[in-house]
């Protein structure tokens, strides 16, 4: 069971901006193995950009060969546009994922904050405080939807365990 969240690749899903961050488990404590930004630029053909995404997560899974790949779930706002341009992002990372094998789950903006501060209304800064504390890195030490990302590693390495007991007891 320990093994199914020894290394997870977090994913903060977005088209011009998807932050990803490796998560391991070692013991009791986490660590952070890579982190930073896939950047796509307005302007630049929706096909490309995906192509881009794709091309960027794939040799993440190549390079960490991740046990999981978790995902931030959706958040519906007052634009839809970009809801889909998101919802494409997250089709791309789950196709290099399901590729290669690798299971995928998702996780709700309140489920990672949650997991990581304690309360799903953290804000932000608290977040990012926060993964830093957990992952033992310096204060900020990366772009915001990088530390989402490893926020939402640290929330999957959180409830992997309990789903894989729950899933046996079924």
């Amino acid at each position: 069971m320990q093994s199914s969240v020894t290394n997870v690749l977090g994913i903060d899903p977005g088209l011009a901006n998807t932050g990803y961050g490796v998560v391991a488990r070692r013991g009791m404590r986490f660590v952070a193995l890579d982190g930073g930004v896939v950047t796509t630029r307005a302007g630049v053909p929706m096909e490309s950009r995906l192509a881009t995404i794709f091309a960027e997560v794939d040799a993440l899974l190549e390079r960490h060969q991740p046990a999981a790949v978790a995902l931030e779930d959706l958040f519906f706002g007052q634009n839809a546009r970009s809801a889909f341009a998101v919802g494409q992002a997250r089709g791309v990372v789950m196709l290099a994922a399901g590729r290669r094998g690798i299971p995928c789950a998702s996780y709700t903006p309140q489920q990672v904050k949650q997991a990581v501060c304690g309360t799903g209304r953290a804000a932000k800064e608290q977040v990012a405080r926060m993964v830093c504390v957990m992952l033992g890195l310096p204060d900020d030490p990366l772009p915001d939807h990088a530390t989402d990302a490893l926020a939402v590693g640290v929330c999957h390495a959180n409830h992997a365990p309990l789903a894989a007991v729950l899933a046996a007891a079924r």
